[in-house]
């Protein structure tokens, strides 16, 4: 991470306006009263998950949007996208668990302008705010380091969608049901999606893609 004594300030004489975005009550509280701690940060909103976040953030228009990935519903990656198009001020600094390379791709491809992860100290946490505030691009540097050497997502969006349904089980009919295609075009791309990550099997083909966080 970035060390505080690099911080840039950022701009404008009032605090940087924050909202937060994560399931976790407990830890959006936590976090939420640490930042208010920091003399130049306001917590103005929170959220439990993505599509609220954008709800949120288009009522109160902060400075930055700490966005946690993994959320009911709407995620953060698409939270990230909307919320740069409802409010192209907001700058969005995704704070997750989840250190994964296809992660941080597909966060800086919807538009975040940061990628931490939720381990990290919270003086370093509220600089990273800082310096995206002051419109840096602040990106875990171990993460920065291993997306190097991933490819990029090999999966379409189509085929995305549909291994995220089948990771906890459902048949293609089901699949199929709930995307509005024919059985036989969702074992299409279950097949296409197999090939492209290089796995023997569905479940295979599922784990693959969420530990590159392609899905």
């Amino acid at each position: 991470m970035v060390s505080a004594g690099d911080a840039a300030a950022g701009g404008g004489a009032g605090p940087i306006r924050l909202v937060l975005a994560d399931d976790q009550a407990m830890l959006r509280g936590a976090l939420a009263a640490l930042l208010d701690l920091e003399p130049d940060m306001q917590v103005v909103g929170a959220a439990s998950d993505g599509a609220e976040a954008v709800r949120v953030v288009t009522e109160t228009r902060p400075d930055v949007c700490l966005m946690d990935i993994q959320m009911p519903g709407m995620d953060g990656i698409e939270a990230t996208r909307a919320v740069r198009a409802a409010s192209p001020d907001t700058r969005v600094l995704i704070v997750t668990t989840f250190a994964r390379p296809g992660y941080l791709r597909a966060a800086l491809d919807a538009g975040a302008a940061g990628f931490v992860v939720k381990d990290a100290p919270v003086d370093e946490l509220a600089d990273a705010v800082r310096r995206i505030h002051a419109g840096l691009r602040v990106v875990d540097p171990a993460l920065a380091e291993a997306s190097l050497f991933e490819g990029a997502n090999p999966l379409s969006d189509r085929e995305r969608q549909i291994l995220r349904l089948a990771a906890d089980g459902r048949s293609a009919a089901a699949i199929a049901a709930e995307v509005f295609l024919s059985a036989g075009t969702v074992r299409n791309n279950l097949s296409a999606a197999i090939g492209k990550v290089g796995a023997s099997n569905r479940a295979s083909a599922v784990r693959i893609a969420q530990d590159n966080g392609w899905i």
